[in-house]
């Protein structure tokens, strides 16, 4: 699966933090890289797992 690097994002609460993540839309999902080494290239989920993801991120199910 190919991601085009001009649809890359960073949320927007980063601000200017340089150590987050990156985010792309798939046809299937999303693509997600790492944003200091993106070099090292990146994973892909399907869009229920995406969605359940931001929804427990949402729900503060993680530690920041």
């Amino acid at each position: 699966m190919t991601v085009s690097p001009t649809s890359w994002r960073k949320s927007s609460r980063s601000q200017q933090v340089s150590a987050c993540v990156e985010v792309a839309p798939t046809a299937y999902g999303a693509a997600v890289r790492d944003s200091k080494d993106r070099a090292a290239g990146y994973f892909t989920t399907t869009a229920d797992q995406w969605r359940s993801f931001v929804t427990a991120v949402k729900a503060g199910r993680f530690e920041v």
